[in-house]
């Protein structure tokens, strides 16, 4: 095998890759394709070390996965590391069960506010399930009653229609007509004072406002003269980012929705029924999402099903997830006018950088945009405005807040503008519903997920890595073939690191065939080197689940290295290394125990399993708490635990210690990472403690004892200062070697 194998780029170098382009352009027949960027970058690309970049997978993961709280994921609960966030959500409570072929209708939708005349019926039905609080309407009341147009102002789906109606309705302004909702400020008069639809209430939803054409004081003025005349009031709804001018409308704040099933429930059951409902499990749960005030009221009439015995605890359950389903399917079926393609964007996007920087999302949003607009017309050429995007207005379309929090980076935390869903569960069924019920948009999906995997910056590409994963769930079939496959077969390291990641994730969601993809693919010819690279790398994230299987897998590749090699050549480096850089995360594992015996157990079977063993030993030997040059030593700290209960690990440690120090072929590594803990234990008495420990047990003959008593007497401090006073104190607890037992010297 050539050298030339290639790997991930090291985290966050280089500067951002392609994602910059302001228009997103895909690559146009007969210009630069993919093949052509790689020949570009390939000279710069280097692997990224396994144990950074599964660092990289837990700090840029999204929290709804849960990756660095899953035991399944080796290495995310080695020794005290603490990233990733447990947020109890079980993914196959969103993504892994059959998609429900059931959709809710939530009454009147955004889409519905036709002109017409309200039912009288209608308005004394919706009134005993109206709540507020009753102070503050009342003087919402008395200020109608006053100037007969109220303003109110707030977020779509949180009451301000009902609450319009019963201000008209407390007024016993009736009929009451709903004025269409285009009318503009201009003809709001005119609509007022049509002859042949008077009524003694107007609601106006949704009132229609433009920069050029805000809604103004004087427009106010001219309705209150008209229904002064006819005796008459309105109520105008407008979203918090309506234009208006020398007017403040009334900020209409929406009841709790405990409230309001509440409401509900003692109008549709009785006040022992509604207790015992409210006691429910599933109601707690619904309770604690973000749930809108119209799907409070479905949900109630869900629970009268149950109370009737019409429905069982199942479809109570599965309640908050169906209808968190029906928003997602609302978003994709609205029109342009409703929700935008931009906006439709900006939703797949947040739902890949869900809990990511506002700015990044919204940067890469556009991008998918320009793609999108190209599957659409591909004859046109993609226009994204630079500016005219609301925030507080994106958000409110997508149920998500904006808050401030620190994202971790190679540089240390930050703090950022980071924007997340209300509810943790969107991003999964919102990926989930692209994919695959909306496949005409997978040729933009694919060409966006690649430029992403380019990216210059690890949460970008650890992002385009987690929502791949939930796409192979979905369809791992199409997934595989159009995304996955391609990455690992692409000659740049981060490519097929993004490929690494997916294929992880995609297993921590339970996606189906993934440890079989990896056995294929480990046992593959050397022609299909970026799809082992792949699968040996992924081992040692995922394979700590089985050690046994994992390590057998991980032999057999590097005997596959080994084999028809004569004594002049050896096998090819960055393989070899790849190998026992998985081997070193399985030992930093949960499993770690496992993987400890499994490695001494073979450790003499040949060749390629003796240096996989000490590879991957001495590899996870430099890693240390936190990262930091001088941290704990990880594998030191086991040894001290161990050691102190009179664990089998820790006479398995100092097995391999001896073992490396007597190899020729990785003293030199061996002695170094011990000079390496000598500094450390300079600045740390636990690791002193631990090393004079470890060291008394690594003495069983002279030449052991030579050997280390020479490293600790030849050590230098840093920049060449004296040697550290440790060094002495150490040398003191070595045995002494006129008690060790005789053995052959080993090479210096």
């Amino acid at each position: 095998m050539s050298g030339e194998t290639p790997g991930a780029q090291p985290s966050g170098s280089g500067p951002p890759q392609q994602a910059r382009d302001p228009h997103g352009d895909a690559p146009q027949p007969g210009t630069e394709g993919p093949e052509a960027e790689d020949d570009k970058e390939e000279e710069h690309d280097r692997p990224q070390d396994a144990w950074s970049a599964r660092r990289d997978l837990v700090d840029h993961s999204p929290k709804a996965m849960g990756v660095g709280s899953n035991s399944r994921f080796g290495g995310s609960l080695v020794a005290g590391d603490q990233h990733g966030v447990s947020g109890g959500l079980v993914a196959g409570d969103v993504i892994m069960g059959s998609k429900t072929e059931v959709v809710y209708q939530f009454g009147i939708s955004a889409s519905s506010h036709a002109s017409g005349e309200v039912p009288q019926s209608t308005l004394d039905r919706l009134a005993p399930l109206f709540v507020t609080d009753e102070s503050a309407f009342e003087d919402l009341v008395t200020r109608l009653r006053t100037e007969r147009v109220v303003v109110l102002a707030g977020p779509h789906f949180t009451g301000r229609r009902t609450a319009a109606l019963m201000l008209l309705h407390r007024l016993q302004a009736s009929p009451v007509r709903i004025l269409v909702r285009d009318t503009s400020p201009a003809k709001l008069v005119q609509q007022l004072g049509d002859k042949e639809h008077r009524a003694k209430g107007y609601v106006l939803c949704d009132l229609t406002t433009r920069r050029d054409e805000p809604l103004r004081e004087p427009h106010l003025f001219a309705a209150r003269d008209q229904l002064a005349k006819e005796d008459a009031y309105l109520v105008i709804t407008v979203r918090p980012t309506a234009e208006l001018e020398d007017i403040t409308p009334v900020a209409w704040q929406p009841p709790d929705a405990d409230d309001v099933l509440k409401a509900h429930l003692r109008e549709l059951t009785d006040e022992a029924t509604t207790r015992r409902l409210l006691a429910l499990p599933a109601v707690t749960d619904f309770l604690g999402r973000d749930h809108q005030l119209r799907e409070v009221a479905a949900f109630a009439k869900r629970l009268k099903q149950y109370a009737d015995g019409e429905v069982g605890e199942a479809e109570v359950a599965a309640f908050s997830l169906f209808s968190l389903e029906s928003q997602v399917l609302e978003w994709f079926e609205e029109d342009e006018e409703r929700v935008p393609l931009r906006d439709k964007a900006f939703l797949v996007a947040l739902a890949a950088f869900d809990g990511g920087p506002y700015a990044l999302t919204a940067e890469l949003s556009d991008l998918l945009y320009a793609f999108f607009q190209k599957t659409e017309n591909s004859g046109l050429h993609p226009q994204v405005p630079v500016f005219g995007t609301h925030i507080g207005k994106r958000l409110q379309l997508a149920r998500a807040e904006l808050y401030q929090e620190e994202e971790n980076t190679e540089w240390g935390p930050v703090l950022q503008s980071k924007a997340a869903f209300l509810d943790d569960r969107v991003s999964l069924v919102l990926l989930r519903e692209v994919w695959t019920g909306h496949p005409s948009a997978r040729p933009a999906l694919v060409d966006w997920l690649q430029r992403l995997a380019g990216d210059g910056r690890p949460l970008v590409r650890t992002r385009a890595a987690s929502t791949v994963a939930v796409l192979a769930y979905a369809d791992l079939p199409s997934t595989m073939a159009l995304i996955v496959e391609p990455w690992a077969d692409s000659r740049l390291f981060r490519h097929r690191l993004v490929a690494v990641n997916a294929l992880t994730l995609a297993h921590l969601l339970d996606a189906p065939n993934i440890p079989r993809i990896l056995d294929d693919w480990c046992g593959t010819e050397t022609e299909e080197v970026g799809r082992r690279w792949v699968a040996i790398r992924a081992y040692g994230l995922i394979g700590a689940e089985q050690p046994k299987r994992t390590l057998a897998a991980l032999r057999a590749a590097i005997r596959k290295e080994y084999d028809g090699l004569d004594e002049e050549d050896g096998p090819d480096e960055l393989m070899v290394g790849q190998l026992a850089q998985s081997v070193e995360l399985l030992l930093l594992s949960p499993a770690r125990d496992q993987v400890l015996a499994e490695l001494l157990a073979k450790l003499d079977d040949d060749r390629p399993a003796h240096d996989l063993a000490l590879g991957g030993f001495l590899n996870a030997c430099a890693r240390t708490r936190d990262g930091e040059r001088f941290g704990r030593p990880l594998l030191l700290d086991w040894y001290a635990t161990t050691a102190d209960r009179r664990d089998p690990a820790a006479d398995g440690i100092t097995r391999l210690w001896r073992t490396a120090l007597d190899d020729r072929d990785h003293t030199r590594d061996a002695l170094r990472t011990l000079g390496i803990w000598v500094h450390t234990a300079d600045r740390d008495q636990a690791t002193e403690w631990a090393l004079a420990s470890l060291l008394r047990a690594l003495v069983t003959t002279a030449a052991e004892h030579q050997r280390l008593s020479h490293l600790l007497r030849t050590l230098h401090g840093e920049d060449g200062a004296a040697s550290p006073d440790v060094a002495v104190r150490l040398l003191t607890v070595l045995p002494d070697p006129d008690t060790a037992h005789p053995s052959l010297q080993p090479t210096l």
